[in-house]
C-alpha cells in the first residue's frame, strides 16, 4: 500500500469513528449502523485507491509486458527484440573497449564475406582490413562520433554503405566503453546517381554538337554570308537538319523520361498485326528508296497480338527505322511473326551486323556501336532503350542476335498465353 492510499484509509476511518462519537451520545443507534458502514467504506476505498497507486507507479515495462502476454497480443521479450534487429537492413555492429565484438545482427555479419562461422568476441580486425571502419570504430571508442563514412566492399559484387559509428558512454559519463556502428547500404542511390550523372553528360555531350553548328552557321550568315547565293542554301540546310536533331533528341528525352516515371499508359488490345507493321512500312518506304532497301511484310494475314497499337507502332518505327539505317544498299529489312509460348515479331536485316561486345549494353541509354555513322544519320542513341521499356510494359521483353558480317535481328516477344478474345485492364508503364 502505497503513503497516498494509506493516508485517505486512516482519513475515511477517523471521518466515520467521529460520526460514531456523535450518535454514541444521541443514542440513537440507526446513526451507530451508518457510522459503522462509513467507517468499513472508508477502509476499503482507502485500500483500493492504495493499490490503484501502487499498480501506476510500478515499473511500467513489465506491466505492459504481463499483461499483453496474458492478452495474447504481443510479447515485449529479449527474443522479440532480436528478431527485430535481425530483421534490420542495416547492418548494426557493437564492440567493447578492446575493439572485440559483442553484439551484431545478420544484415552487419553478410558484410563480412570472409567470416563464416560466428563473429562474436571476434577482434574488429580479424573481420576487416578495411581502414575507413576500423579507424571510424577507434575514434567512437574514444569518444568521438563518426558519421558519413562511405565503406566499399567486395564480394560477390561491390557495394557502397555510409557507416555512422557512436560512442557507448560509460555511467559516469567520463569515457566509452564501446562504440555501435549502423551500416546503411546505398549501393542502389550510388548506382543511381552514376546513371543520372552519366545521362547529363550524355545529354550535354548531344545537344552541344548540333547547337555548336547552329550558331557557328547562324553567325557565317550574318557576316554576310546570307547574301553569297552558293552557299547561303546550303548552310540553311544544315541549321534546319541539325535544329530537327535536336527536335527529336528532346522528344525521345521526354517520351524516356515520362516512360521511366510511370506517367505513360498502355491500353493493351487486339491488335491485327500485318495491317499494323503495313502501316510502318509505308511510313518509313521513302527512307528506305534513299539506299534501295526492300522492306518485307511477311506477317501473315491471320496474325493477333494483345498489345497496345500506339506503342507496338512506335516499337516497330524505331526498330525497322534502326534497320534502314545500318542495312547495306540494295540491302532487305524483313518483319515477321511467330506464334507461341510467347508471340514474337522480329525485325531483321541483311547489314554488317554488331559485334558481340556490344550487345549486352545495346538497350542503355546513348549507348552506339558507331556513334559518327550514328550521328551522321541522325540517330539520339534512345531509340532502343524506349523500345526495351515498352517491350517491358506489355510483360515482354526484346532481345537482340547478331553476327558480325552477317545481319542482325530484333525480336520483340510479348506474352502468348493472354486470351487474345477478352480485353485487358491498361498497365502503367514504369522504370524497371
Amino acid at each position: 500500500m502505497t503513503r497516498f492510499g494509506l493516508l485517505l484509509g486512516v482519513f475515511s476511518a477517523a471521518i466515520a469513528a467521529l460520526l460514531i462519537t456523535i450518535v454514541y451520545s444521541s443514542g440513537t443507534s440507526r446513526w451507530f449502523a451508518a457510522a459503522g458502514v462509513a467507517l468499513l467504506t472508508g477502509l476499503i476505498v482507502g485500500l483500493l485507491l492504495g493499490r490503484r497507486t501502487r499498480v501506476e507507479r510500478e515499473p511500467h515495462a513489465n506491466h505492459q509486458e504481463t499483461l499483453l502476454s496474458d492478452a495474447g497480443i504481443i510479447d515485449f521479450s529479449p527474443r522479440l527484440l532480436d528478431a527485430t534487429i535481425n530483421e534490420m537492413r542495416e547492418g548494426l555492429l557493437v564492440i567493447d573497449q578492446e575493439m572485440r565484438v559483442v553484439a551484431s545482427n545478420r544484415a552487419a555479419r553478410s558484410l563480412f564475406s570472409n567470416i563464416e562461422d560466428s563473429i562474436g568476441a571476434r577482434r574488429l580486425t580479424e573481420l576487416t582490413r578495411n581502414p575507413a571502419i576500423y579507424d571510424a570504430f577507434l575514434d567512437a571508442v574514444r569518444g568521438r562520433e563518426r558519421a558519413g563514412v562511405k565503406v566499399e566492399t567486395y564480394g560477390s559484387e561491390r557495394r557502397v554503405f555510409d557507416l555512422r559509428v557512436v560512442p557507448l558512454q560509460s555511467a559516469n559519463g567520463k569515457g566509452a566503453h564501446g562504440a555501435v556502428g549502423v551500416f546503411f547500404d546505398i549501393t542502389r542511390l550510388e548506382r543511381l546517381e552514376l546513371i543520372r550523372q552519366e545521362f547529363l553528360s550524355n545529354v550535354s555531350h548531344e545537344l552541344r554538337t548540333p547547337l555548336t553548328s547552329i550558331i557557328a552557321l547562324a553567325e557565317t550568315l550574318e557576316t554576310g554570308a546570307i547574301d553569297d547565293p552558293e552557299h547561303n542554301r546550303r548552310f540553311l540546310t544544315i541549321i534546319q537538319k541539325n535544329a530537327s536533331r535536336m527536335h527529336r533528341l528532346i522528344d525521345d528525352i521526354l517520351e524516356l523520361s515520362a516512360i521511366e516515371a510511370g506517367n505513360v499508359k498502355v491500353k493493351l488490345e487486339i491488335v491485327q498485326l500485318r495491317p499494323l507493321v503495313e502501316d510502318v512500312v509505308g511510313s518509313l518506304s521513302a527512307a528506305a528508296s534513299i539506299h534501295t532497301i526492300t522492306l518485307q511484310n511477311l506477317v501473315l494475314h491471320e496474325a493477333k497480338v494483345f498489345a497496345d497499337p500506339h506503342r507496338l507502332v512506335q516499337m516497330l518505327t524505331n526498330l525497322i527505322d534502326n534497320a534502314i539505317k545500318f542495312n547495306r544498299d540494295g540491302g532487305v529489312v524483313s518483319i515477321k511473326y511467330e506464334s507461341g509460348a510467347r508471340d514474337q515479331i522480329s525485325v531483321e536485316d541483311t547489314g554488317e551486323g554488331i559485334p558481340a561486345h556490344h550487345l549486352d549494353r545495346l538497350f542503355e541509354r546513348f549507348y552506339r556501336v558507331d556513334r559518327a555513322r550514328s550521328r551522321e544519320l541522325g540517330g539520339t542513341g534512345l531509340g532502343l532503350a524506349i523500345v526495351k521499356h515498352l517491350a517491358r510494359a506489355h510483360g515482354g521483353e526484346v532481345t537482340v542476335e547478331s553476327r558480325f558480317g552477317g545481319g542482325t535481328r530484333f525480336t520483340i516477344e510479348l506474352p502468348g498465353e493472354v486470351t487474345k478474345d477478352e480485353p485487358s485492364p491498361s498497365n502503367r508503364v514504369g522504370f524497371t
